[in-house]
């Protein structure tokens, strides 16, 4: 340990300002000539006889979260902290408990090896003896490192702990508005605080072991989808003594068991306060509400959770039931053409009202018949396309809204979308499924009606732009798309490599750095 003497009280004030600076004094221990000074000593006799670092340690404990690479702070905090970090330090000094009886000028970190657990801290503290002599004293502090599990990491690894269980369901045929609520889930990361993640039959389950982020949780479900929430609680112990009550909290959330392109009939009632519409509507798009839009006049309406859930409904027609027609003949409506009603809604101008002849692709060249329709896709389609409807006369449906109405109110076909080559489509997805991607939270599902149904939210992120908004897709920077495959996409909807997002890697191999280390570094490497 090195002392050293930075400054004294002088011993008189007076007249003899210059007398009494340039005087000497002989030290009360050794005899040593020194500058006056209230203690009377050298600064070798003040180290031997005055240590002003004997109430602070020079030996202490870290305990480091090896699974989470955390520090504790006491009394029950775990902070991130990298080595030789501002963090650290702090963490360090706050170990040591007579700092508060020195003032501290400086600390800092010597360096140790990195696999030594070893932490050293070399402090500088100034400190006042007895008649007002203030020392400096320089000294080093050794910390050990020793490994201890956070509690956030034991409860991860007992995996069958959890506190509080979020339960994510849609009761529904198809699962594109889940797909959907997927991606909004992994986009804004409301998934890390979670324990787990587990499917099951209809969903997801989130185990937390804090309730404030379950909580955070079915916020963040309710805010992004059409969903009502269930609640309930078990009691697993209780202390009679201290009057503390475990318990197990349990979210259930049921989204809306609608998806885009579904259809559904619409109560008399309801109708009439989305603006009249027409009893068989398509769902054009499920976010925070249900937006309908009506195939007969092109009016849309926006369906709210509370809305919906206050008188909720079913789908009549799912896209798995879609049959492909051919159009024969198409007469677009202009704006001028088209009749309003009072009361009437909001007209959506993405789309183009049309009167249309269309043929089943089955029976095309055989049935010389076709059928009239009137459809909302009149800004897409063209004599020759093929195009995705529902046929009504044909479906079984089950609904009692849909038993009440009559036959001039059921049309014969409820064109949907139009239709694209699917071997092409899958074709193209499968030369480059590892350049547009998107990330799952489980495991993805095997069963062809779950492969259908994602194949189904791919051709949506294709096909509509503000869905991709909402999504993030990857692209794997090692793969690139031949030109044959987008020469024969022709008109077939593609995400551009402008709207992927690059994955980011942190692995490389060795002889990858060695290569990159040798070149040139004033050529540029592309």
């Amino acid at each position: 340990m090195d002392h050293e003497y930075v400054g004294v009280s002088p011993l008189g004030a007076g007249d003899g300002k210059g007398a009494a600076s340039n005087a000497v004094i002989l030290c009360c221990e050794c005899g040593v000539a020194i500058q006056p000074n209230p203690a009377n000593m050298c600064v070798t006799c003040l180290r031997n006889h005055v240590d002003i670092t004997e109430n602070i340690p020079k030996q202490a404990v870290l305990h480091f979260c090896r699974n989470c690479e955390r520090y504790l702070q006491p009394p029950n905090e775990w902070i991130q902290a990298a080595l030789e970090s501002r963090e650290l330090l702090a963490i360090c000094l706050k170990k040591l408990k007579g700092l508060k009886d020195v003032k501290l000028v400086d600390a800092g970190f010597i360096w140790t090896e990195q696999h030594s657990k070893r932490i050293k801290v070399k402090l500088t503290v100034h400190g006042e003896i007895t008649g007002g002599t203030v020392l400096q004293q320089v000294f080093v502090v050794e910390f050990t490192v020793q490994n201890q599990m956070c509690n956030d990491c034991h409860r991860t690894e007992a995996k069958d702990f959890w506190r509080c269980l979020v339960q994510v369901r849609q009761r529904a045929e198809n699962k594109k508005t889940f797909y959907y609520l997927e991606q909004l889930i992994l986009k804004h990361k409301a998934h890390e605080n979670t324990l787990g993640i587990k499917p099951e039959h209809g969903g997801l389950d989130f185990f937390y072991a804090n309730d404030n982020h379950a909580r955070r949780m079915v916020d963040f479900l309710l805010t992004m989808v059409p969903g009502k929430v269930t609640t309930s609680k078990r009691l697993i112990s209780h202390d009679i003594h201290s009057n503390n009550y475990n318990y197990k909290y349990n979210w259930s959330v049921e989204i809306a068991p609608v998806s885009k392109d579904s259809a559904v009939c619409l109560s008399k009632k309801l109708r009439h306060q989305l603006g009249n519409l027409s009893p068989l509507v398509l769902v054009n798009r499920v976010s925070s509400s249900i937006h309908l839009i009506d195939p007969l006049t092109a009016q849309i309406a926006e369906l709210t959770s509370q809305v919906y859930f206050r008188a909720p409904f079913e789908a009549i027609c799912n896209p798995k039931q879609l049959v492909e027609y051919v159009v024969m003949d198409i007469d677009v409506i202009m704006e001028k053409d088209r009749k309003t009603y009072p009361g009437q809604g909001q007209v959506s101008f993405k789309h183009a009202l049309c009167d249309i002849w269309v043929v089943r692709a089955s029976e095309l060249g055989i049935n010389d018949n076709p059928i009239h329709t009137r459809s909302h896709l009149g800004h897409l389609l063209k004599v020759g396309d093929s195009v995705m409807g529902y046929n009504t006369g044909e479906a079984n449906i089950n609904d009692l809204e849909f038993d009440k109405l009559s036959t001039d109110e059921i049309p014969d076909v409820i064109l949907v979308r139009k239709h694209y080559d699917r071997q092409t489509r899958l074709s193209q997805r499968s030369l480059v499924s590892e350049d547009e991607r998107v990330k799952h939270l489980a495991a993805e599902a095997t069963d062809e009606r779950s492969k259908y149904d994602y194949h189904e939210f791919l051709d949506d992120l294709e096909e509509n732009e503000d869905i991709r908004g909402q999504v993030n897709i990857y692209r794997d920077t090692n793969k690139t798309i031949p030109i044959e495959v987008q020469a024969a996409g022709g008109d077939v909807p593609q995400i551009t490599l402008e709207e992927m997002l690059e994955d980011m890697t942190l692995e490389c191999a060795d002889d990858e750095m060695g290569e990159e280390g040798g070149a040139d570094e004033t050529e540029p490497q592309l």
